[in-house]
Order: C-alpha cells, then structure tokens, then sequence
C-alpha cells in the first residue's frame, strides 16, 4: 500500500481517537490541547496524502476514495462530537455534512456518466477554514471578538465557505443532473 494511501487511513484512525478526547473531558484544558493536536495531524495528513500522491504520481481510484471518505468522516466526528459538549451548533454540523453528502452525491451521479467532479479552489479552501475552524474549536481559547468567541467566527467563516463551496460545484457541474441516460 501507498504512503499516501496510508496517511488517508490514519486519518480514519485519528478520527475516533480525536472524537474520544474531545468528550472525556471538554473542560479541562490539556485535554483539549491534545485533542486540538490529534485532529490537527489528522487533517495535515489530508494535505500530505494529496501532495505525495501527486508528486510521486501515486495517484488512484482507491487512493481518491480513501481521501475523500477519511476528509468526511474526520470532518463529521469532530463536528458530532463538539455537538455533544455544546461547543458547536447542530446546524453548523448540519450544514457542514449536509454539504458533503450531497456533493459525493454529486460525484456519484457524475461518475454514472463517467464523469469527474475535480476539486475546486472553494473546495480547497471550504477545508482549510474547516479544519481551522473546528481546531480552533476543540481548543475552545477565551478570545471574544464582539458578541462571539474566535472560534464562533472561524466556524461561521467555515458554515459560508462551505455554502458557496457547494453552490460553485453544482453550477458548475448542474449538466450532470441534465443529461438523459437510456434504460437497458
């Protein structure tokens, strides 16, 4: 198996180890830090995976699907998890996952075409500000801009990001859900 593959299913790995330590004990500070530093690697691995991937011309159907799922489920278990100790709102997760399941909706329908949905600099970006978000969220820092804390604004940042990730790629991509198929 490829290195890049590998880093993908350590980021399957880290997920529920990062879920644990964000529940067993949300109001202790290390424990933060050290879920903040599990999911922190966790989500470099989605950078590195890509990166050697490409540059080593690694690249493969399996490897896409790897990241791709281990991009999601990382998202998806902190988000559920910070749901639980009330650090984040249930429909900033929802939205957030939401977004997620239907663009892999997307691709599917594009890949019955035999078609790719690649990913777009929204996309790119959407991840980064999440993955920024949500750690600046599991660390939970006393710093109040305003009404909310850091960590509200980075994820509210994060919630519009991924909104216009997702209204980018199905412009861009509405032809797939347009094209007539014939019935065997």
């Amino acid at each position: 198996m490829s290195i890049p593959n590998l880093l993908a299913i350590s980021r399957l790995i880290l997920t529920p180890i990062a879920m644990a330590l964000i529940l067993v004990a949300p109001d202790d500070a290390g424990m933060r830090a050290l879920a903040t530093a599990v999911f922190v690697i966790a989500a470099l691995t989605d950078f590195a995976d890509g990166y050697l991937a490409r540059r080593w011309q690694l690249t493969s159907t399996l490897g896409a699907f790897l990241d791709t799922v281990a991009d999601k489920i990382l998202v998806a278990g902190a988000l559920l998890a910070l749901v639980e100790i009330g650090t984040v709102s249930t429909w900033v997760a929802f939205i957030i996952v939401g977004r997620e399941i239907a663009i892999m909706g997307l691709r599917s329908v594009a890949a019955l075409d035999q078609g790719t949905v690649p990913p777009s600099m929204w996309g790119k970006s959407k991840a980064a500000l999440q993955f920024t978000a949500i750690s600046f969220a599991i660390l939970r820092l006393d710093i109040s801009i305003g009404p909310w804390r850091l960590d509200e604004w980075l994820m509210a940042a994060a919630v519009v990001s991924t909104v216009i990730s997702a209204g980018d790629y199905f412009s861009k991509f509405r032809s797939v859900f347009t094209t007539s198929r014939s019935k065997d």
